[in-house]
């Protein structure tokens, strides 16, 4: 009842605040969706797509570029804002996926202004049916995408969960076709299907697919191969006045179906094959395409948009709809404040954070699981999802998510475990729609579910995920001794297990991982964040057991060099070293690596000989020689914003000892390397991953460590930020003064003089006050 009390009185107090600082300042944000650039992160790598799309949604309606090759696309994903001709409209993609072509990209569906005359497959560098565009005529915002074509189209989208509407306007005086590229997703596909229904106005078809990092040059191989087909039904307003299909470099006018795949080969291995299928129209009038999508069947898809289409939808309705769901999803967190541009970075970094997870169900409750078979939610599950880029995202984006959006959290979980029962009980690292793409290395899932769980998140099922989970941490399996994948997408997921356990590290010339030295510690981390649930569990014999094997990245620091190094079977050290190099690890040099201990960063400053020691190697990462900040382009031996194993370093000054420098560092990063415009992300955003690192940056907290709900402090952007979680209790921060160095703290209404905050904290809810200073 004392608690109950508690929560009933902070939030009468934060409702009190929340009321008198709005009518003190006008400055709180009633729109946030009107704030969210989907064009922010199309350029510089970060491979963000600007189309049509619902919070989580399984559409997302987005063009697909090309630079002249029709078996690849002007950046991963299909969208690259310098590249300024596309072949389609496709329905599917992942935000910021790093491996071009990226992942789906699937049913481009392109409007031509001319004749149809011969196959579009046999357009090899897409010279005929493609068309420039200029941004001068495109339109992003979240749930529409408008875009007008220099063939003289326009074209005017809006996304549902699982379906859209879009309208084709083609000039009066030309021929007016609509392809369908049924083939032509991203990576290729083995097989697709199409059907025109002319007495109807009406097209169906599926394309059978999957391949995510399929051109990938260590391990992608592994990955041409096909995990799910996505069926689709269009209905149209307009009579069609003619079919055509094609396969191959083979045109048929008049045709009403065909089939045919690509093969997820590329260049001049797959162009000028696959399969698809045109309509003609009377360009004397507007055309109105409803679409919808299914992982399951054509019915499933017919069903899904009977539920989300009605007679009466229109672009606008629709459009207006998807603004609400952003605008309610992104209400999540209410920012008061600010510039418009920072205002502008914030809610467009919390909308790619919060795209993801992706539906994969249907509204039946249907979905297609691992094993290819379709199955029904469990009870208790609200739908499944899927796109799971473990290895980014369960360092920042899952603990937003478990903050903003628990029961989406919940549902993710069981997702997952879902999945994992379908896959012999084996959890993998990236999972694609239902795939396992063992793309990455570690065990990100443990990390996962652990801190879903340490963050409150309890609509999944707890006991029978960590136990699957904490038998892949284990039992050894026979994958565990294969290479094939490797490095880069080894199918072991806990690679040549039985070696680990018994020498306490991952042996880089035995380890069948991408490197000896990376995988100790992703491990560490995996098997310290279930200890912590084990904890909670009540699992004694677990914790003790786990807690332990969280401390094997010692084993993986030379004190004779001062950083992480990869070892041998025999126990020697792997040489030559070189700090900047990347042998034994992945994606990182040793330099980033030897940071990488967020569960013991008072026991890695003890490796290297104390704080006063680890803080100037600390500052060394972050500035050149002459104390310049050197925050990007520093090269493998500099801290890199651009990937994942080294972005919680600048949060550590706060266990070293001197928080000040995390408040300078991160403020330094927020206010140089995340901007407005195309180029405003440093890199890939890994399905919100980069997005959710600012989200929190902004609001002055950071998750801790994995496995754990605490959160470390730093100086707050805005003046002030409600967060209001989905049927949770609302935390208001506030910020006053100027600078970006904290003088002081209160919490709920009382001085606070620690760097971090317990996980009780955000759950709870409750009132952050801080003073800010221009001196450290």
């Amino acid at each position: 009842m004392r608690r109950y009390a508690v929560v009933a009185l902070t939030v009468a107090l934060i409702g009190s605040m929340t009321t008198m600082t709005a009518a003190a300042s006008p400055g709180w944000v009633t729109s946030p969706a009107s704030y969210v650039d989907p064009l922010i992160g199309s350029a510089r790598d970060g491979n963000t797509f600007p189309g049509a799309t619902t919070p989580s949604g399984m559409l997302s309606w987005s063009p697909t570029s090309t630079r002249g090759d029709q078996t690849s696309t002007g950046a991963a994903n299909g969208y690259q804002y310098d590249t300024t001709r596309l072949r389609g409209f496709s329905l599917t993609h992942v935000d910021g996926a790093g491996c071009n072509p990226g992942a789906a990209g699937d049913i481009p569906i392109m409007p031509i202004a001319a004749d149809v005359t011969s196959s579009p497959s046999a357009d090899k560098t897409d010279a005929i049916y493609a068309s420039d565009f200029a941004h001068t005529d495109e339109s992003a915002k979240p749930g529409r995408y408008t875009l007008g074509l220099a063939n003289g189209v326009k074209t005017d989208f809006a996304a549902t969960d699982r379906a859209g509407i879009g309208t084709f306007a083609f000039p009066a005086d030309k021929p007016a076709n609509l392809l369908f590229r049924t083939s032509n997703s991203l990576n290729g596909s083995e097989d697709a299907e199409i059907h025109l229904d002319q007495a109807n106005r009406q097209v169906t078809g599926s394309v059978l697919t999957g391949a995510f990092c399929g051109r990938r040059a260590n391990g992608g191989v592994n990955n041409r191969k096909t995990y799910y087909r996505l069926h689709f039904v269009a209905q149209f307003d307009q009579a069609f006045t003619a079919t055509g299909t094609w396969r191959d470099a083979q045109l048929a006018p008049g045709g009403t179906d065909t089939t045919g795949g690509e093969g997820y080969a590329t260049g001049s291995a797959r162009a000028g094959r696959g399969s698809g299928g045109y309509v003609t129209f009377d360009p004397a009038h507007k055309v109105t395409m409803k679409i919808a999508l299914s992982y399951v069947s054509l019915e499933g898809a017919e069903q899904n948009l009977r539920a989300e289409l009605s007679p009466r939808s229109s672009v606008e309705s629709v459009a207006s709809a998807a603004s609400r769901a952003w605008n309610e999803r992104l209400g999540r967190v209410r920012i008061g404040g600010g510039t418009e541009g920072q205002r502008q970075v914030f809610y467009t970094a919390l909308y790619h954070g919060l795209m993801q997870p992706n539906l994969v169900s249907d509204v039946d409750g249907r979905y297609l699981g691992m094993d290819q078979q379709v199955h029904r939610l469990e009870p208790g599950q609200d739908a499944q999802y899927g796109n799971f880029s473990g290895w980014d995202q369960y360092r920042a984006q899952i603990q937003l998510l478990a903050l903003l959006e628990p029961r989406i959290a919940g549902n993710f979980a069981q997702s997952l475990f879902n999945y994992a029962k379908q896959n012999d009980g084996v959890w993998d690292r990236w999972v694609h729609v239902n795939g396992a793409t063992h793309v990455m290395t570690g065990d990100p899932s443990a990390a996962t579910i652990a801190t879903f769980y340490a963050m409150g998140v309890r609509n999944f099922d707890v006991r029978g995920a960590f136990e699957s989970l904490y038998r892949q941490a284990t039992v050894p399996r026979p994958e565990g001794l294969q290479d094939g994948g490797c490095p880069g997408q080894c199918v072991g997921q806990r690679p040549n297990l039985a070696q680990y356990l018994t020498s306490h590290y991952s042996a880089n010339d035995v380890c069948h991982c991408w490197g000896g030295a990376a995988e100790t510690l992703e491990d560490s981390v995996a098997d310290f964040s279930l200890a912590q649930w084990a904890r909670e569990l009540g699992r004694d014999k677990e914790y003790r057991e786990l807690s332990e094997r969280g401390s094997y990245w010692r084993n993986v620091f030379n004190p004779a060099t001062g950083y992480m190094q990869a070892r041998n079977l025999d126990g020697g050290w792997v040489t030559p070293f070189d700090p900047a190099s990347d042998r034994g690890f992945a994606q990182g040099s040793s330099a980033t690596y030897t940071w990488m201990v967020p569960q013991d960063v008072t026991g890695l400053a003890a490796a290297m000989g104390g704080k006063d020691k680890a803080v100037p190697r600390l500052d060394a990462f972050f500035h050149d020689a002459q104390g310049n900040w050197k925050l990007t382009g520093g090269g493998p031996l500099k801290y890199d914003p651009t990937n994942e194993p080294g972005i919680h370093a600048p949060w550590l000054y706060n266990e070293l000892g001197q928080p000040w420098k995390t408040q300078e560092t991160v403020r330094e990063l927020v206010n140089t390397v995340y901007t407005t415009g195309p180029a405003g992300l440093p890199g890939n955003d890994d399905l919100g991953t980069m997005s959710a690192w600012y989200v929190f940056a902004a609001l002055g907290i950071y998750p801790r460590t994995p496995g754990s709900a605490e959160m470390l402090l730093s100086s707050p952007l805005f003046s002030q930020a409600l967060v209001l979680p989905e049927h949770g209790a609302p935390t208001l921060i506030t910020a006053t003064g100027d600078g970006k160095y904290v003088q002081s703290v209160r919490r709920n209404g009382l001085p606070y003089h620690d760097w971090k905050l317990d996980g009780a904290f955000l759950q709870h809810g409750g009132l952050l006050n801080f003073q800010l200073s221009t001196n450290p």
